[in-house]
């Protein structure tokens, strides 16, 4: 029990609140288009699935199934991100005060133990793609390229939290293409909600480390433009997430359940740039994760709510 603990801390399993809300408000999405899915030869149905004339149906309980497979590949993709996040940064948290107790420096989880699990954990979520269907099987590598990809970008580019925002945000189009084999605009849209706002909260995050950055030679946007500028960086990437979430409403006619989530969701984006500061870090974790895991858990619940109320 005390080595799962080990690697549910390695892995941050906490911080699943982040991207897992906006997977369901995908994977519901998708619930309402069912009826709706032209066949297309390049999309093997997942078994269970039946055509009738131009149109394929699911049964309710191969929608559950498909469910069950939706979450594992959320987990199994980020617990991948996460270990070799840990794993490849383990030098540079040995060598920062605030990351050295981190499971790898501090002995807990040995390094080649932490990269056998990424290893288990793609190949995992291969399994869970090919079970969906044959569009999310071909991306699956796509995937993994873009969220094992970000652990080397701090290392060339103060551009890696865009990439983290990238490797979340492919959570509610993913989700919907798990249902529907198809892309469509209304969970694009949610999913550059989703790259903004991760990109904004991981700027303020970041705060935290500019010094150790600097002495390290690692890139992020508080070591290129200070932690004052990189604050209104982070404004502005919250304000387009606050913009595209409206513009998500709009274009999907919501209703007033939905626009009850977006009054949370902006406020709780509002809220964490009023507690930090540039002078004042000390309420980070507060911004980062309880103002933005209440942002994305309470308003999927209003927007998974909205649709079934419809």
């Amino acid at each position: 029990m005390a080595q799962v603990k080990s690697y549910l801390s390695l892995i941050k399993f906490s911080h699943t609140i982040f991207a897992m809300p906006f997977a369901m408000i995908g994977f519901f999405l998708a619930v309402l288009q069912t009826d709706f899915i032209v066949r297309d030869n390049s999309i093997s149905p997942f078994p269970g699935w039946r055509a009738s004339g131009s149109l394929i149906h699911i049964s309710p309980g191969l929608l559950w199934i498909r469910l069950l497979l939706v979450l594992a590949c959320m987990i199994t993709a980020r617990s991948a991100a996460m270990a070799f996040n840990r794993y490849l940064d383990r030098s540079f948290d040995a060598k920062n005060p605030r990351t050295a107790i981190r499971e790898i420096p501090a002995g807990i989880i040995k390094s080649n133990h932490a990269l056998l699990f990424t290893v288990l954990s793609c190949v995992l979520f291969m399994v869970s793609c090919f079970f969906i269907n044959r569009l999310c099987f071909f991306l699956a590598p796509v995937a993994l390229f873009v969220v094992l990809g970000y652990s080397y970008t701090k290392r060339f580019t103060p551009l890696c939290h865009i990439v983290l925002g990238l490797g979340l945000s492919l959570a509610p189009i993913g989700a919907y293409l798990a249902v529907t084999g198809r892309f469509d605009w209304l969970p694009v849209l949610f999913s550059f909600t989703v790259l903004f706002w991760v990109s904004g909260f991981d700027i303020i995050y970041a705060l935290q480390d500019e010094e150790f950055d600097k002495s390290q030679n690692l890139y992020s946007i508080p070591v290129a433009v200070g932690k004052r500028n990189a604050l209104r960086v982070s404004e502005v990437m919250h304000a387009l997430s606050a913009l595209l979430v409206v513009a998500a409403g709009i274009y999907g006619g919501f209703g007033v359940w939905y626009w009850m989530g977006v009054c949370i969701f902006v406020g709780m984006l509002i809220y964490q740039h009023s507690i930090v500061k540039p002078d004042d870090l000390r309420k980070v974790n507060v911004a980062f994760m309880t103002a933005n895991g209440i942002a994305s858990a309470v308003f999927s619940v209003f927007v998974i709510g909205d649709i079934f109320l419809r």
